[in-house]
């Protein structure tokens, strides 16, 4: 199994007017990914809409991933639930399937777990599936400090690494600070792509990898390359690309709107997530014509 690092785009998950899942199309996109150079793919996180997806979804859409991945690209499988045992179940149904790992969020209702019985939850997640788990730290309420994560990394060995998300680079460059070897940080602060790689970034896990993957194999490339001038008047690109997908709130659907742009054929949002507004696939039409992707 390849090496978890670079970009990694995290796939939409195409529907289709009954909410069904559109399992060709989901393999389309996959190739797509990965001939515009991604180093992995990610299925069932929050681009993907994960959270609306059943158990027996979440199986199909890991296994046309890996069938469409055919070996070339590792492949991550999310896993958005609220109980260690729902969380379980999942990886268990996907452990055949060989994915390079479990991509698995906190709880995503409202009560906080303990930092003890957080840890908990992962150490279970990881004797009972046999995996390894990247966590997916994104839920505002029950977001993970870098000292929990640093804890997590030193009792649960099976924990490789953490998908960071949310706007704040400072947790993020705590968490480089501190991370040991043999553990891996995947940059998912979208805005700020280019100064997580200049902080060492072991790789990326964002939205924006999907909606703009050349550019963003692009720009992994120029910073490892050290070519900082041009890295950065790339990332003012791929940041009005990203401004351009934010504001209403259906990033996912933003995302699907930007691959069909591209020739991806990326279906609709599960209802009840709005498509791409007019104003939004306007921006995002123009942003994506700035970057040179259409």
């Amino acid at each position: 199994m390849a090496e978890l690092a670079g970009v990694i785009p995290p796939s939409t998950t195409p529907f289709d007017a009954a909410g069904a899942i559109d399992l060709g199309a989901a393999a389309k996109q996959i190739d797509w990914l990965i001939k515009q150079g991604a180093a992995g793919v990610a299925v069932g996180g929050s681009t993907g809409e994960g959270h609306t997806l059943d158990a027996e979804e979440t199986r199909d859409l890991v296994a046309a991933a890996t069938e469409a991945a055919a070996g070339r690209v590792p492949v991550v499988a999310g896993i958005i639930c609220d109980s260690t045992r729902e969380a379980v179940r999942r990886g268990r149904l996907v452990a055949d399937l060989n994915p390079a790992a479990l991509q698995v969020t906190p709880v995503h209702y409202l009560f906080r777990p303990s930092d003890d019985n957080m840890v908990e939850h992962f150490r279970t997640m990881a004797g009972e599936t046999g995996q390894k788990i990247i966590i997916y730290n994104v839920v505002p309420w029950t977001y993970l400090s870098p000292a929990l994560l640093l804890r997590i990394f030193d009792e649960v060995p099976e924990v490789i690494g953490v998908k960071q998300s949310a706007g704040d680079l400072k947790l993020f460059a705590d968490l480089m600070m501190d991370v040991k070897p043999g553990k891996s940080i995947f940059s998912a602060v979208d805005a700020l792509m280019y100064p997580s790689y200049a902080m060492g970034a072991h790789g990326s896990i964002a939205a924006i990898l999907a909606a703009a993957p050349g550019a963003s194999v692009k720009l992994w490339d120029l910073v490892k390359a050290g070519d900082h001038a041009a890295a950065l008047d790339l990332h003012w690109k791929l940041l009005r690309t990203w401004n351009a997908l934010l504001p209403h709130d259906n990033l996912p659907a933003a995302t699907k709107y930007a691959q069909a742009l591209q020739g991806v054929p990326s279906g609709l949002p599960r209802q009840p997530m709005a498509p791409a507004s007019a104003e939004q696939k306007k921006a995002i039409e123009a942003a994506l014509k700035g970057l040179g992707a259409i």
